[in-house]
């Protein structure tokens, strides 16, 4: 079965904090805080779904608490829903994270989501006391009880790598009956797998080329059956994002950006610089780089749901270091002219 949820458009940061090309100087992560609840305030305003942000523990970030960040987004909004991209489960208490999101629940009347994941970087294993040699079953064992602690309001519990709950309440509870719950993957189908297991929605975090990713929804809705995940399978599909009226405009400006975060950013860059060519090649038509004009986003957009079947999609905003209003003009594009021009080519 598949959902027959409206398809859903959103957006989501990092919080990341690169230095300025032009200056050479980094954000302020106070003032990169500040824009971010006000991008949010302008994403809710314009319709937009979907509002996340990611958890990291570097110099390079501004956000290491999610749930901090959307609390003060949810005072802040009024109908987006609100979301981790992702909440690092494998180095968090799981009882820790729900009575979080909780608070996030209550705040915003309802609008909070876990997006679960394993994360792109290790940092977090050190600094919370976690053996990097446990990567896989820390995140096995904390997802199967943040599960069941959404689910159970008492909860007895016994695991490795934490110690063991006895009839243990979870108060408050949240608005939601239960808090949506999605699992990140990077593109390993054990991930895939997991997360069909368990019966929850899927994220494929796109990079590289869009088609490779086409096996992982198959065989995540094939598995879904296996399991018998009765309540339909659901699919989200992150990018990098960038959008002004023209193409031309859009990759002029943000080529010098997006290249910085690549170097800065991305450990495979190696802190190079990502070449103009490349930039070309990931924002063409079978590219996994969203950056250019309305028509062309909403193009790609119908392309890859032809190849995943996806109802969500998730547009990585403010890379590189974009100033304000930049990314401002690009979520008002998304918002006005690429989601209502995809909901109506998807009925």
């Amino acid at each position: 079965m598949t959902s027959q949820q409206p398809f859903e458009i959103g957006l989501f940061t990092f919080g990341e904090i690169t230095a300025d090309p032009a200056t050479g100087r980094p954000l302020d992560p106070a003032v990169r805080l500040r824009e971010f609840i006000d991008l949010a305030v302008l994403a809710d305003q314009a319709g937009l779904d979907v509002l996340g942000v990611g958890e990291h523990h570097r110099p390079d970030f501004a956000i290491a608490s999610p749930p901090v960040v959307l609390a003060a987004v949810a005072q802040a909004t009024s109908r987006i829903r609100l979301t981790s991209t992702v909440t690092v489960l494998s180095t968090a208490d799981p009882v820790k994270v729900f009575e979080d999101f909780i608070a996030v629940d209550l705040i915003s009347g309802g609008r909070a989501e876990i997006t679960a994941g394993r994360g792109a970087y290790t940092e977090s294993f050190p600094l919370f006391g976690h053996d990097l040699a446990d990567y896989e079953s820390l995140f096995d064992e904390k997802l199967e009880l943040l599960l069941r602690l959404d689910e159970h309001e008492r909860v007895t519990w016994a695991g490795r790598h934490r110690p063991p709950l006895t009839d243990a309440g979870i108060y408050p509870r949240p608005v939601q009956e239960r808090l949506p719950v999605w699992v990140a993957v990077g593109g390993t189908p054990a991930s895939v797998v997991r997360a069909s297991r368990h019966g929850l929605p899927l994220y494929l975090a796109i990079l590289g080329t869009p088609a490779r990713f086409t096996p992982l929804a198959e065989l995540y809705r094939s598995a879904a059956a296996q399991y018998r995940f009765e309540q339909g399978t659901r699919i989200g599909v992150t990018s990098h994002f960038y959008v002004e009226p023209t193409s031309q405009g859009a990759r002029e400006t943000f080529y010098p950006y997006y290249a910085r975060y690549i170097g800065d950013n991305m450990p495979s860059a190696r802190g190079r610089a990502l070449p103009r060519e490349a930039f070309e090649e990931w924002a063409g038509p079978r590219g996994a780089l969203f950056a250019g004009s309305p028509a062309e986003v909403v193009d790609k957009i119908l392309w890859e749901h032809e190849l995943l079947g996806h109802d969500r999609f998730l547009a990585q905003i403010g890379l590189g270091g974009l100033p304000f209003a930049a990314t401002a003009r690009s979520i008002e594009l998304l918002a006005t002219e690429v989601l209502p021009t995809v909901r109506a080519a998807l009925g």
